[in-house]
């Protein structure tokens, strides 16, 4: 059912709610997964245009995905892992459609109406410009 999983991770505690989830989901479904992290600080924003050295967040991100996806591959899971640039929202559905991915795993904060327009919600983005299903699993508080 879903061949190939986009698992979008944050690099926070909050994919640790997130991880165990799709670790059986994908075994269970026999599913590929796609770890990505958008990095959108300053530098990850402007590295192409501006032809920037990457940045230490960029260079910790890189190494975060590296080290979730060989756990996952030490658990016998087919894993790759990518680095995106940019806008989160933006990124995570276009690498979803690019990969032909069949199910887009998030976290939830659970802002509500104040807290999403202070620090804006990926995951509404997401839900409004996409058709394929979404997992949505709560951070731990």
């Amino acid at each position: 059912m879903y061949r190939k999983i986009l698992v979008a991770l944050e690099n926070s505690k909050a994919d640790s709610a997130l991880l165990p989830h799709i670790e059986q989901l994908a075994k269970l479904a026999h599913s590929d997964l796609l770890l990505v992290h958008v990095a959108d600080g300053w530098v990850a924003r402007n590295y192409n245009q501006l032809k920037l050295a990457e940045s230490e967040e960029m260079r910790e991100d890189r190494e975060y995905l590296e080290r979730i996806a060989t756990q996952l591959r030490s658990a016998g899971l087919k894993v790759s892992a990518h680095l995106a640039l940019g806008d989160p929202p933006t990124e995570i559905l276009k690498i979803a459609a690019n990969e032909q991915c069949e199910l887009i795993a998030m976290t939830s904060h659970g802002h509500r109406l104040i807290g999403d327009l202070i620090f804006g919600s990926t995951i509404h983005e997401v839900r409004h410009r996409t058709s394929i299903p979404i997992l949505l699993v709560r951070a731990g508080r």
